[in-house]
């Protein structure tokens, strides 16, 4: 299979926004409001949908929670013991790496689930969506805490205020209780969903940017080298060592090399940091999801 062809139309919004910002009327200030539009309202619908419409079977998926779970605490392990690493030290400021940490575990889930949903059908996008259950709100959990620690913005306050922790938490709670959405909210839901993809890969495109990379390039290289090698080649070990099924192999591959989330530079800037370095190395490791996504999801073959 060539998972290049697959990923095209997926990455080809990303490249229609970047043009669109760019290079029509429609600029960065018009996108700043889909970004907004897409955080707190279009995406949590979408994650709240992708994980109630159908009954949970977290015996079947355990694994695969298991294996992402895993795979995740070792992204935050790695990212946060950056500044003690031997040929690292001296050369990362600690108000530098507080932001920038979260980009080397934090995954796009605009972009996990279109895949998933894209080569996995119906019953991959529920097993990304599942995956991202346990695992946004632990990520959220972890970057929240190493800005708040060096920051003057309470903790708890912050991750109450995080809209994927509150429409995932809600939505896993809703599905073990039993609950699910009436019939006549079903095609509204879906219509939402959909248009937060599409708007979330355009507006990854028009937040691309690179010009602050020069400042922090030790810290960039360290960060993206975890995202975009080290975690896929963990999760290659990881499926085998679970013995994971096809379906829950590939959603674990395409988690562990999607680029890092588009809403990392939003956060960090709601905190009260630069969050311009973070764009940037958003907007590279959007790029180099464009290589690792395929070569990550090769090793299936």
């Amino acid at each position: 299979m060539v998972y290049a062809q697959l990923l095209f139309p997926d990455f080809s919004l990303i490249l229609c926004g970047y043009l669109v910002c760019r290079y029509t009327a429609l600029n960065r200030s018009l996108w700043t409001q889909v970004d907004a539009l897409v955080y707190y309202l279009l995406f949590p619908v979408l994650l709240f949908h992708a994980i109630i419409r159908n009954p949970l079977d977290l015996q079947a998926a355990s694994s695969l929670i298991t294996a992402g779970v895993s795979l995740g605490l070792l992204g935050i392990a790695l990212s946060f013991s950056l500044p003690h690493w031997p040929l690292l030290r001296g050369y990362i400021a600690i108000r530098t790496h507080a932001p920038a940490a979260q980009v080397a575990f934090r995954f796009n889930s605009f972009i996990a689930l279109a895949l998933a949903d894209r080569l996995g059908g119906p019953g991959g996008l529920q097993l990304m969506a599942v995956l991202g259950g346990f695992c946004v709100p632990m990520f959220n959990v972890a970057a929240v805490w190493a800005m708040a620690r060096h920051g003057e913005r309470g903790f708890l306050r912050e991750l109450l205020r995080n809209p994927l922790v509150v429409a995932t938490l809600s939505a896993l709670g809703a599905n073990l209780a039993g609950l699910s959405l009436p019939a006549w909210l079903e095609p509204s839901f879906s219509r939402i969903g959909g248009a937060s993809l599409a708007l979330g890969l355009m507006a990854a495109g028009a937040g691309m940017q690179f010009g602050t990379l020069v400042r922090a390039k030790a810290l960039a290289v360290a960060l993206l080298s975890i995202r975009h090698l080290i975690l896929p080649l963990m999760a290659f070990g990881l499926v085998r060592l679970f013995q994971l099924a096809p379906g829950q192999a590939l959603v674990l591959m395409i988690f562990s090399a999607a680029p890092t989330a588009s809403s990392a530079y939003v956060l960090a800037a709601r905190m009260g940091y630069d969050g311009s370095l973070v764009a940037a190395l958003v907007t590279l490791s959007t790029l180099l999801g464009m290589v690792s996504l395929p070569l990550a999801l090769g090793l299936l073959s």
